[in-house]
């Protein structure tokens, strides 16, 4: 998994590195949805089932005492399953 460091610009604008735009397609007027996990912000191309598969994540994630880590990454993996 790879760190970028992105500057916020007037108006809340941030962009994306082109290669990300490229490598996933994301064109301008693409919608995203941002998930806040604490601080710890989420962002998902499209409109998704992201809250709903947080949610099942989360209990799953209390249930087990899993780190936050753990839990970022069972959300990717259930993201590639569903093919998004």
């Amino acid at each position: 998994m790879e760190s970028l460091t992105l500057q916020m610009a007037q108006r809340g604008v941030i962009t994306l590195p082109k290669a990300l735009r490229e490598a996933y397609r994301l064109r301008t007027g693409d919608l995203f949805t941002l998930l806040d996990l604490g601080g710890v912000f989420l962002l998902s191309p499209g409109r998704s089932e992201i809250d709903a598969i947080a949610e099942k994540v989360a209990a799953q994630w209390r249930e087990d005492g899993q780190t936050l880590a753990s839990m970022l990454q069972a959300l990717s993996e259930e993201r590639d399953r569903r093919g998004s």
